[in-house]
């Protein structure tokens, strides 16, 4: 059994939205395996602190800091003096750095497991622990694709952010034992912007609790919604930029076309903190949900569930459990392009507007399509997207540095652990 340094840039439970839900499940599997977990990490949402017992009762030792968004931002224009990226300055935080520091003094930490290069200073400061990075996406080329949809100065300092992160991402990687992606494109990406970075990076992807996700037919429709509601549902935390796109995007482009086709048709945005943005699509065609206390209902009975993201690319969690549920996905090219899936049986893909609306409306004009796209996109994930297969990699790579795995030692701790509180915040 080793002892583990578990570096999270947001509080891994409840596994609530996309980032949450790899990282719960990460501490999970290294749980499962019969790790010690000495876990440190950012609370930005007030709402988190009650699961903070949860996180005592699994975990040997936890430091959790606060973490005001405001706060935040306006420390990190600190970095523009230093060259930095922002997002160092955003995730910095003294009183972790000191807890950091005394848990590697008082010894027996074998490694450090750092979510996301934002946690990375912390564990960089200790070159003697071997490090594992799981970078998850290229965040750099995020920052870079949010440059081209903003105009002057928010276009300037976000191609900065995607500059300086990259040279930071590659960084990290070349101080890391291994590094990993969560898909294959992305490791092709990062290797062409970053060529340090080639053959040091690996993906591993996500997967999906389809035990958790699963239709169930006693599950009553949402409140409000007619039986016979053409109903398209996007999910998704709604104060992310890339979501909030999509459903503008979508609201804009291709519903008036669809509500034309199919007048009682309505797009239900289903997802935490939507932002002003957001709220302003309300209305006759579109349905605004705020957080939820289970997303299931919405995408068990969706005629269609839809992911027209332009700026976020890998593998998308809401894909994966709209799938696990059984439902006919639309999703954008390069998300179906991430899965191992096929387009065109197991969900289908689009690009332009003109593309959501043909397929959408085809789905539901043919409802034995959809119900084949359905099934098969269910079966696809069941058979290939466990959490436990997608994160084995993590526990190959800790074999290498010399930590045993005990057999089981964590199966007690987790199986008091409840399942995954899906809520969208």
């Amino acid at each position: 059994m080793a002892r583990l340094l578990y570096l999270v840039h947001r509080m891994p439970y409840p596994p609530n939205k996309g980032d949450k839900v790899r990282s719960y499940h990460l501490l999970r599997q290294l749980l499962a395996h019969g790790h010690e977990v000495v876990l440190g990490s950012f609370v930005d949402d007030p709402e988190d602190w009650a699961h903070e017992a949860q996180l005592r009762e699994w975990c040997a030792e936890v430091c959790l800091r606060p973490l005001s968004p405001r706060t935040g931002k306006l420390r990190s224009l600190t970095a523009l003096a230093s060259g930095q990226p922002l997002t160092l300055r955003y995730y910095h935080d003294a009183g972790l750095a000191r807890w950091v520091d005394q848990q590697v003094a008082a010894g027996g930490i074998d490694a450090a497991i750092v979510f996301s290069s934002s946690m990375a200073p912390y564990a960089l400061a200790h070159p003697q622990l071997p490090l594992l990075t799981d970078l998850v996406d290229v965040d750099s080329a995020k920052w870079a694709g949010y440059a081209e949809r903003h105009p002057w100065p928010l276009s300037w300092l976000y191609r900065r952010e995607g500059r300086t992160l990259l040279a930071y991402e590659a960084e990290v990687v070349r101080r890391s034992r291994h590094a990993f992606l969560v898909t294959e494109p992305e490791v092709a990406l990062l290797e062409r912007l970053a060529p340090a970075t080639r053959g040091r990076v690996l993906a591993m992807g996500n997967g999906v609790d389809a035990d958790f996700f699963t239709p169930d037919a006693a599950r009553p429709r949402p409140e409000g919604w007619a039986a016979d509601e053409p109903a398209v549902v996007f999910t998704g935390a709604m104060d992310y930029w890339p979501n909030v796109d999509a459903v503008q995007w979508f609201a804009a482009e291709m519903l008036p076309e669809l509500r034309r086709r199919h007048p009682r048709l309505r797009l239900h945005v289903v997802g935490r903190a939507p932002t002003p943005a957001v709220q302003a699509l309300a209305g006759e065609a579109v349905v605004v949900t705020g957080t939820v206390p289970d997303v299931r209902p919405w995408l068990q009975h969706a005629a269609v569930v839809v992911a027209p993201l332009r700026l976020a690319r890998g593998v998308q969690n809401k894909v994966l459990e709209a799938m696990a549920m059984g439902r006919p996905v639309v999703a954008a090219a390069g998300c179906v392009g991430a899965l191992d899936a096929v387009d065109g049986r197991d969900l289908l893909a689009a690009e332009t507007p003109e593309d959501y609306v043909r397929q959408i409306d085809a789905l539901l004009r043919d409802r034995a399509m959809a119900a084949r796209i359905g099934l098969h996109g269910q079966n696809c994930v069941a058979a290939r997207y466990s959490w436990a297969g997608r994160l084995a990699p993590l526990e190959r790579f800790l074999r290498e540095l010399g930590n045993p795995v005990a057999s089981g030692a964590g199966a007690a701790v987790l199986s008091a652990a409840p399942g995954p509180l899906e809520s969208i915040r």
